[in-house]
């Protein structure tokens, strides 16, 4: 493929993504307190709970329908933050209570749900009353997460790792592996470079 053909395909396509409605989307949230980055596009169906508490570097693409939801109370801590060049797909869900760090150059496929916290369930009593444990998510840069990964509370997803559609993550994953599974499990490496 030629240089200019390239160039013409990544126009076009940004055109498409970065269009009059994303710019708007852009500003709205903006002036409610969020943080975003050059050239990053929000696209239709866009929802964040607390503007406030996410930043989102520049360059980035969040699909339609996708979900920041901030789920304490009222604060201006970022607790959702996105790095440069990311691209997350329709109708990921970030239900977050501590926080998520994701890192550069990330790829998260569409339907993929991160939930940094759950429920207690001690008897007697209800289980909506009751709270339960939080911990941080991270993912590191250079991640691929495919179609409809959950990731749970306190996990740490190393720079390089690939994540297998419909997987579940419940436990942190080192860096340059490849995970899959229900719960996730190691299936292989990612190949070093060769030079």
């Amino acid at each position: 493929m030629s240089k200019l053909t390239e160039l013409f395909q990544k126009a076009v396509f940004r055109f498409r993504h970065h269009g009059l409605g994303s710019w708007l989307r852009v500003l709205r949230y903006q002036c409610l307190g969020m943080e975003v980055g050059r050239l990053t596009c929000l696209c239709e169906g866009f929802h964040a709970s607390w503007p406030q508490c996410v930043r989102i570097g520049s360059n980035c693409v969040i699909e339609p329908d996708v979900i920041f939801k901030v789920d304490s109370r009222w604060s201006l801590e970022k607790r959702i933050v996105v790095g440069n060049d990311v691209f997350i797909g329709t109708g990921a869900e970030l239900n977050i209570n501590r926080g998520i760090k994701i890192g550069d150059r990330c790829l998260i496929a569409s339907g993929c749900k991160f939930v940094d916290h759950d429920h207690g369930f001690e008897r007697p009593g209800p289980i909506v009353s009751q709270t339960g444990d939080a911990g941080s998510i991270e993912i590191g840069d250079d991640v691929w997460l495919g179609v409809n990964v959950v990731v749970l509370r306190e996990v740490a997803i190393g720079n390089g790792s690939v994540v297998g559609a419909g997987a579940v993550v419940t436990r942190s994953i080192p860096s340059g592996e490849i995970w899959a599974g229900v719960p996730a499990r190691k299936i292989g490496e990612r190949p070093r470079n060769v030079e």
